[in-house]
């Protein structure tokens, strides 16, 4: 009776997660309910009448339309090529030259509103000589167990570059959670000024804190992790990929990049990786944050909406975010 129950249940979570994968991802959009449905219902009528003796053949029955959908789910291939929101309708890409690295498609969007704004794609030039260390910006937005973190490389005074993955979102998308564990967003690095995509979060959008953390990469580990990202724009220029919030996110693309930065040795799995809220504490439990304080008041004082909306506009912006906080040089 037990193995019969754990068996429904799992055909019935991966029914669940098929009918949702028709109802979001379905190419013809006016069938998408209809096929939904259609497969919802199917499947529940096969488990209905096959109780008893015929429990194992409807369970079979449906594990095979299950593939079907699964397989059809895998063939579906992410574009670069959509109606995109202007935020994200530039990919970006770099050409690394000896010291010298030229990113291309540069973000610096200038704000009135969080939706009401103009996208200025520049094109930067860096040295690598000149990269001092690596910051950590993580927003909150909602619920504590859940952030988006953006990696900030500081080049001294050639400024900050700042790298936040995210959902390219077409016209008409807006992001839901639900939806990221389907082939519903592709992926984007973003590679922008902090006055951007930091200012966008703390000055402008509603509800969101962010707080600002200096790590203790090396000089050496901050090149490889700042390569290792413009490696991977560059071959999502040519190759797009699908985000999801599972597997392919912004959290699972920072693990793999300072993963190169410690010659292809994986740092230990954590749970926190998953349920990324929690990830500012694991990174001080492993020593990678800079500040010699008790994680509690760290991270009470990493807070930097309000420093924000004081710089706001101000050239000087990331300069003023990072003033007096534990860890950065004065």
């Amino acid at each position: 009776m037990l193995k019969r129950g754990l068996a429904l249940i799992a055909v019935l979570l991966l029914t669940i997660w098929a009918t949702a994968a028709l109802y979001f991802d379905f190419s013809l959009v006016r069938w998408r309910i209809p096929a939904a449905l259609i497969y919802g219902v199917f499947v529940v009528v096969v488990l209905f009448v096959s109780r008893g003796r015929r429990f194992w053949r409807g369970l079979g029955v449906a594990a095979i339309a299950f593939a079907c959908v699964l397989g059809w789910w895998l063939t579906l291939r992410p574009s670069n090529n959509r109606n995109w929101q202007p935020d994200v309708a530039e990919t970006a890409w770099a050409e690394v030259q000896g010291d010298q690295v030229t990113i291309h498609n540069f973000r610096n969007c200038d704000y009135r509103t969080e939706a009401d704004y103009t996208p200025h794609w520049e094109t930067k030039t860096v040295n690598l000589s000149q990269l001092r260390g690596v910051d950590v910006f993580i927003t909150y937005w909602g619920s504590p167990w859940i952030m988006h973190p953006i990696v900030s490389f500081d080049f001294g005074d050639q400024g900050h570059v700042a790298m936040s993955v995210e959902t390219q979102k077409a016209v008409g998308k807006e992001y839901s959670a639900i939806k990221g564990f389907f082939r519903y967003y592709e992926l984007i690095y973003t590679i922008a000024d902090e006055r951007d995509v930091v200012r966008l979060r703390t000055n402008y959008r509603k509800g969101e804190e962010v707080y600002l953390y200096h790590t203790l990469a090396t000089t050496e580990q901050a090149r490889v992790i700042f390569l290792d990202y413009l490696k991977q724009a560059n071959i999502m220029r040519d190759h797009p990929v699908w985000y999801n919030a599972l597997t392919n996110n912004c959290t699972t693309n920072i693990a793999d990049h300072v993963n190169a930065a410690h010659a292809g040795k994986a740092i230990r799995w954590d749970w926190r990786i998953v349920l990324n809220g929690k990830a500012d504490e694991m990174m001080y439990e492993r020593g990678d944050l800079a500040g010699n304080l008790p994680f509690a008041e760290l991270k009470q004082k990493a807070h930097i909406n309000d420093a924000a909306r004081a710089a706001d506009k101000s050239p000087d912006f990331s300069r003023l975010v990072r003033e007096g906080r534990p860890g950065f040089t004065p």
